[in-house]
């Protein structure tokens, strides 16, 4: 049976990705809340995604070092 792409193997990785959005939608100025967040513009909500996705780049590079 295929797994769906919307559950986690592990519950505290979800936890820990909310919790991660939610500091990187700050730190751009997107008031993210919890639950549905349908209201934000698209703009938005990529800005928030390209946070994370800087962030966890320098945590990987910095890993490297």
């Amino acid at each position: 049976m295929a797994k769906s792409g919307n559950s986690s193997l592990v519950p505290q990785a979800r936890e820990a990705l909310n919790k991660f959005k939610m500091e990187a939608a700050t730190e751009v100025g997107v008031n993210l809340k919890q639950g549905y967040n349908g209201d934000l513009t698209s703009r938005q909500a990529g800005s928030v995604g390209g946070q994370m996705v800087k962030k966890m780049i320098e945590a990987y590079e910095n890993g490297m070092k």
